[in-house]
This record gives C-alpha cells, sequence and structure tokens, in this order.
C-alpha cells in the first residue's frame, strides 16, 4: 500500500501533480488565446 504520511515537499506525488496541473495550466491558456485572438498579456492588458 502506498505510503500516505509523506505527501508534502519534494516527493515523486507532489511533482507528479504540479506537472499534470501546469499541463493544464498551459492548455487553458492556449485555448484562451486560439478563442480571443488576443495573447494572455493583452488580456490582463499589459501591452
Amino acid at each position: 500500500m502506498e505510503n500516505q504520511a509523506n505527501k508534502f515537499g519534494f516527493t515523486q506525488f507532489a511533482e507528479t501533480w504540479n506537472g499534470r496541473l501546469a499541463m493544464l495550466g498551459f492548455v487553458i491558456g492556449l485555448a484562451t488565446e486560439l478563442l480571443t485572438g488576443q495573447g494572455i498579456l493583452s488580456q490582463l492588458g499589459l501591452m
């Protein structure tokens, strides 16, 4: 059974979820850019 005590810090579990969430954020950013026709900086009013 998987060790339930060590879920914080630089563990394999934390790094796996960090990578998954980063990929999800990147895909959402690209989809938003494609749907609006503006870059992320333009949407934030920085350009």
